[in-house]
């Protein structure tokens, strides 16, 4: 549930999970709000407790400043997402690149991985 306030976060709750975050709007609320989940939902997923059924959107009393959202969360993709160990991928440039970088002290490595972030973003966001 998204609770409005003036000129304030926008709060987030899940009242089946008694779980609570925040977000300056309503992407970064989302985006929070999927974070949350995710890391609610599989921890409890580790530590062998059952998942709560999802109350019903007609069952939910809301107030003039509160709408009820879905979000949703696909664990695989999330549990993946926590992993930061790293791995090697082989790349290939034409060598005028590759030193043309390498005089600029560009690390290709960091700046691969923020470009595919940024590429990606939408569909990180989704997730």
């Amino acid at each position: 549930m998204f609770t409005y306030n003036d000129e304030k976060e926008i709060a987030v709750i899940f009242p089946d999970l008694n779980c609570a975050t925040s977000g300056e709007d309503e992407a970064d609320a989302l985006l929070s709000a999927r974070e949350l989940l995710g890391c609610v939902l599989c921890g409890l997923e580790d530590d062998g407790e059952p998942i709560p059924e999802a109350s019903h959107l007609s069952n939910i009393k809301m107030r003039k400043n509160e709408k009820a959202v879905l979000i949703d969360v696909y664990l695989p993709t999330y549990r993946m997402m926590q992993k930061t160990h790293s791995v090697n991928r082989t790349v290939t440039l034409p060598a005028w690149l590759s030193a043309l970088a390498s005089e600029h002290n560009i690390n290709c490595s960091q700046l691969l991985q923020e470009s595919l972030k940024k590429q990606l973003q939408t569909v990180l966001q989704t997730r």
